[in-house]
């Protein structure tokens, strides 16, 4: 069979399963991984045996790239976990929105509640990011009487564009380990362009407040976490430190293997590099955040062993899911490469003579489409990046970083937004709107966020293409 009819029938038993049968993504993914892998005719012992021997072949071959799409993600995505619950117990969160509304002022704060959405989204969900900042909204309205849908697109620009562009989040991540890009790279990359996307969502959600003032209104069951006095929070720095860490370490190893790639002779970098291969391996650097983030969440909290204990298991809970989802993704990203679906889309891509930058609009159409169809960012950027992922696409047939291929698909993700995606209707009934008016300024206000962050990272690939750094 063609490797691009494979790629169709793997796609449509992805999206039929999620969104007509109402499957669990995990599910979806792996079944299609299983379709891909009896379809394909490029596995061994697939041309010839008979399709009992090519079933079970696709499904040793799946459960060992599971595993190892495992291996890629699973550490990285349960300390991130641990991390954001931390953060969101211990107060050290509370403490850096605190101080980006003392230093903005209330006159700015909207622009403080993007900040802090941009900040949180990058170790918390996007959820738990939200559920957080939704009573400061609330609370500013009740002292101004207005700006109430501003304040709270705010805190949606802010967060939903790291949450789709920087790892550890689990889009970008799967993303980055796909398209083979050093995730420092990524890192540093995604939160260059999410700066000015935020910038433009803000400007966006207060000409849309102006034109659609909504009230506030009651939400049933929306709990108001505790609000602690200033003395009871962890200082500013040791807030931030969970964060800061992993990126700093990860960043000065991506640089450092830079410059030993660049300068074969220089001695006190061969004597260095060592260090940060350790302290900048994402699994060690997350490793130090998380140690970082519970003895805080223990100083400030005054937990018990126990309570420890009890913190650390609801954070894994919740990060398994998204560990099953993305590891399912890896595996059906390799059965995709294993069917040899790369160089056939390579290859008709070049026949209707597209290349170079043509790429970046690809990944963004596809990722696009995908999320429209089925409404989970992270399932559309999998998916993208495992069919895109499969060219091993080289900076040579881009014409630009493999990076820039990441952030493409990552702002597609965004856009086409609606009643099929878990975040409109948290961002709807947590922020106490109707589907209409949800419709009229969450959508619109993802679809802004993901053209500005496609046309940054176009203007970036085209004016700083990056070739000679290493993915």
């Amino acid at each position: 069979m063609h490797p691009l009819v494979i790629l169709v029938v793997g796609i449509v038993t992805i999206i039929g399963l999620i969104v007509v049968f109402r499957v669990h993504a995990f599910v979806a993914l792996i079944s299609s991984a299983f379709v891909v892998g009896l379809l394909a005719t490029t596995l061994p012992a697939s041309e010839t045996g008979p399709a009992t021997m090519r079933l079970g072949n696709a499904v040793s071959t799946v459960a060992i790239e599971f595993g190892n799409a495992t291996g890629k993600f699973g550490i990285v995505i349960a300390l991130a976990s641990i991390i954001g619950t931390c953060m969101m117990e211990s107060g050290a969160a509370d403490r850096i929105v605190r101080a980006l509304l003392r230093c903005l002022g209330e006159r700015r704060a909207p622009a403080a509640l993007t900040a802090s959405g941009y900040i949180l989204a990058i170790p918390v969900f996007f959820d738990t990011v939200f559920y957080l900042l939704v009573p400061l909204a609330r609370s500013l309205y009740q002292r101004t009487q207005r700006r109430y849908l501003l304040s709270i697109m705010a805190i949606a620009a802010g967060g939903a564009i790291t949450h789709t562009l920087v790892p550890p989040t689990p889009g970008p991540l799967v993303i980055a380990a796909q398209l083979q890009v050093d995730l420092g790279v990524m890192i540093l990359m995604g939160i260059l362009v999410a700066v000015p996307a935020a910038a433009v969502g803000l400007l966006f959600s207060a000409w849309v407040d102006r034109r659609m003032p909504v009230p506030m209104r009651e939400v049933p069951g929306l709990k108001v976490m505790e609000s602690l006095p200033e003395e009871r929070l962890p200082p500013l720095l040791l807030s931030l430190l969970p964060i800061l860490l992993p990126v700093l370490l990860i960043s000065a190893n991506t640089a450092v293997e830079a410059g030993m790639k660049q300068s074969t002779s220089n001695v006190q970098l061969e004597y260095i590099q060592p260090v940060f291969q350790l302290l900048g391996d994402p699994n060690f650097a997350l490793f130090l955040a998380m140690i970082i983030a519970v003895a805080i969440y223990r100083k400030q909290k005054r937990a018990t062993r126990e309570q420890t204990l009890g913190m650390v298991e609801t954070s894994l809970l919740s990060a398994g899911v998204i560990i099953l989802i993305t590891a399912a993704g890896g595996a059906f990203g390799a059965m995709l490469k294993a069917a040899q679906i790369g160089p056939a889309i390579e290859a008709h891509f070049a026949q209707l003579g597209g290349g170079g930058l043509a790429y970046l609009f690809l990944g963004f159409g596809i990722s696009m489409v995908l999320k429209i169809a089925q409404g989970s960012s992270t399932v559309a950027m999998i998916t993208t990046a495992s069919m895109l992922g499969a060219m091993l696409t080289s900076p040579t047939s881009l014409g630009c970083h493999p990076v820039y291929l990441a952030l493409a698909i990552g702002s597609g993700s965004l856009v086409g937004s609606w009643m099929n995606d878990s975040g409109f209707w948290i961002f709807a009934k947590m922020g106490g709107l109707t589907e209409v008016e949800t419709l009229r300024s969450w959508t619109p206000l993802l679809a802004v966020l993901g053209c500005t962050g496609m046309i940054v990272t176009l203007i970036l690939a085209t004016l700083f293409p990056l070739v000679s750094i290493p993915s």
